[in-house]
């Protein structure tokens, strides 16, 4: 490749809508173009990263047996209406309606089309195990795009849909696919760590997210450094803090707050520590009854200084369906505002449930459901009923491992892979059926795995950059290595050296690129820094009289004289590092 007949279009700032690194640095090193709002064209450098991401991940799909086939952007709505889907997704289902009105999703997954497919094919136990993938284009109508890439509405995604007989056939697959995706992002050359996750809208019963690590990640990662334990934030189990509840050591007394609907208010007020108060969380869950609507108010006990987890409440038998209950809610069920609410003298149609922390504390502060007062010295069974226990908080660095072998260490990371255990519910509600050994029908079970393929982009620049541009692993990067000839067209000396050097790395198979555009040295240099190609050979008279080139990786700080007769075999060592 000759960089005078690629497009090359690169900008020396970025726009003032690209709000984080690797969104700014894709736009200046001309890989992407806006079109729309979450909406981008691929321009040639960033569309030969993301062929070589397609790429190595076709290599390992299909080392893992995984069988490619292609489905259809545009799917019917009485695909999704089997599932319940069609309304579940919300507003980030894309709907369209063609001439004749009948409605369509642009897909942003596919469980349903491929359920459809193998229903019609799939008949007995002798065509199992299965695996389905494709690489496709998904739209989900975000209300916010944002990060370019990271955040946008249209992007490639591979999908994978396994198949098997029965659940242990379903958990072997998903091993399978669990070790090709770490195949995978160990050859994009980033640095990852799998982590149990949370299904959320894809449903199932178990799954693993693979994230990029980077500082400016949006996900906090949760692992154990002196086990195999990880998970995502909302799915890491909180451990209560103590084993046990000590015995009650204070009297429980009213004492006068005012202004102080804050726990760290209360307890600067007081002169205690943050550890000793308890939070009350209000909820409401409407239920329809015998066609009206019937309000649950439900209270949530937090220590002080945790923060609740939305998708551990969610999962308490009750409360899928909950909402934050408004003010007025609130007065009308504790006869006081908000910032001074509490376990003790609620209406008994209150469920009130406990963290595994706040249920094992004693002596703890809390509202005492009067406006400008609180309760010291409170204690469970002496003066408050025992409340409903669960795990409703996040958790903090330092907290004990849930697998008992360690401590937990807190990172930030970016989701780009997700594997699901799907089990039947898909092809319960498709009624996808085989005929097992004994003749009969039964469901099949189900893995769905997802690699975010443009997204993979973005996660990798946020992890490898710095003041000069882009780094990028030399698996995806839109250039192995660039040769920047000084004068390619004023010295013959130059034009043969390079020519010779090119067509001998062609020859290796080296992905090479000439910069043949005639720019001055230190805007060349900018260029090809700013996009990332991780290494680099530069030709000169001055180094030819003495039979050397320079060598400069990406990341090094200064460039390597190497004899011109081995700089082939010099780049083939780095390149295979």
């Amino acid at each position: 490749m000759r960089a005078s007949r690629f497009f090359i279009s690169t900008l020396k700032d970025a726009p003032s809508d690209a709000e984080i690194v690797s969104h700014q640095l894709m736009m200046r090193a001309g890989m992407i173009k806006r079109l729309g709002s979450g909406i981008y064209t691929y321009m040639p450098t960033g569309l030969r990263v993301i062929r070589k991401v397609e790429a190595i991940i076709r290599e390992e799909m299909n080392k893992a047996g995984a069988i490619e086939l292609l489905m259809p952007l545009v799917q019917p709505a009485e695909l999704w209406q089997e599932t319940g889907r069609w309304d579940k997704m919300g507003p980030e289902l894309m709907r369209v309606k063609d001439r004749h009105g009948r409605e369509f999703a642009i897909q942003p997954t596919s469980e349903e089309v491929i359920t459809d497919v193998v229903r019609g094919e799939i008949k007995s136990y002798r065509q199992l195990p299965l695996n389905f993938y494709h690489i496709q284009t998904k739209f989900r109508d975000e209300r916010r795009p944002r990060f370019g890439l990271m955040r946008g509405r249209e992007f490639t995604m591979k999908d994978a849909y396994s198949f098997d007989r029965d659940l242990a056939g379903m958990q072997a697959s998903y091993k399978v696919m669990f070790d090709a995706y770490t195949a995978i992002f160990t050859r994009f050359g980033l640095k990852f760590r799998a982590v149990a996750a949370d299904n959320g809208a894809i449903g199932g019963t178990g799954s693993h997210e693979f994230h990029v690590i980077a500082s400016t990640g949006e996900d906090a990662l949760v692992y154990c450094p002196t086990s195999d334990f990880a998970a995502n934030m909302e799915a890491a189990e909180a451990m209560p803090l103590a084993a046990t509840r000590p015995a009650p050591a204070e009297t429980m007394a009213k004492v006068s707050t005012p202004s102080t609907t804050k726990c760290e208010q209360v307890a600067e007020l007081l002169n205690i520590d943050l550890s000793k108060t308890v939070k009350s969380i209000a909820l409401t869950v409407e239920r329809e009854m015998e066609g009206h609507i019937n309000k649950e108010n439900w209270l949530l006990l937090l220590r002080g200084d945790h923060d609740l987890n939305e998708i551990k409440v969610s999962k308490v038998p009750g409360l899928s369906s909950h909402r934050f209950a408004t003010e007025e809610e609130i007065i009308e069920a504790y006869g006081t505002r908000p910032g001074y609410l509490g376990p003790i003298g609620t209406q008994q149609s209150v469920r009130v449930v406990a963290d595994r922390t706040v249920a094992n504390m004693a002596d703890f502060v809390c509202g005492a459901n009067e406006e400008g007062f609180h309760l010291v010295g409170v204690n469970w069974g002496r003066d408050v009923a025992e409340p409903d226990v669960a795990d409703l908080r996040n958790v903090v660095e330092g907290d004990a491992s849930p697998d008992g072998k360690g401590v937990l260490a807190i990172e930030r990371g970016i989701e780009v892979g997700h594997v699901f255990q799907l089990g039947t519910a898909y092809s319960e509600a498709m009624k996808a059926t085989f005929l097992d050994e004994n003749g009969k029908p039964a469901p099949l079970q189900m893995g769905c795995y997802g690699i975010g393929v443009t997204r993979i982009l973005g996660a990798a620049i946020e992890q490898n950059y710095d003041d000069k541009g882009i780094i990028w692993p030399t698996s995806i990067a839109p250039f192995e290595l660039v040769l920047c000839p000084m004068g390619y067209d004023r010295s013959e000396m130059v034009k043969e050296e390079t020519d010779k050097l090119y067509a001998a790395l062609q020859a290796a198979g080296v992905d090479v690129i000439i910069d043949d555009r005639g720019l001055r040295p230190g805007a060349m240099f900018a260029d090809w820094e700013l996009i990332g190609v991780p290494h680099r050979v530069v030709i000169g008279e001055r180094g030819l009289k003495e039979g050397n080139l320079e060598y400069q990786g990406r990341r090094d700080t200064e460039a390597t004289a190497v004899p011109a007769a081995g700089m082939v075999d010099f780049i083939k060592g780095k390149l295979a590092q």
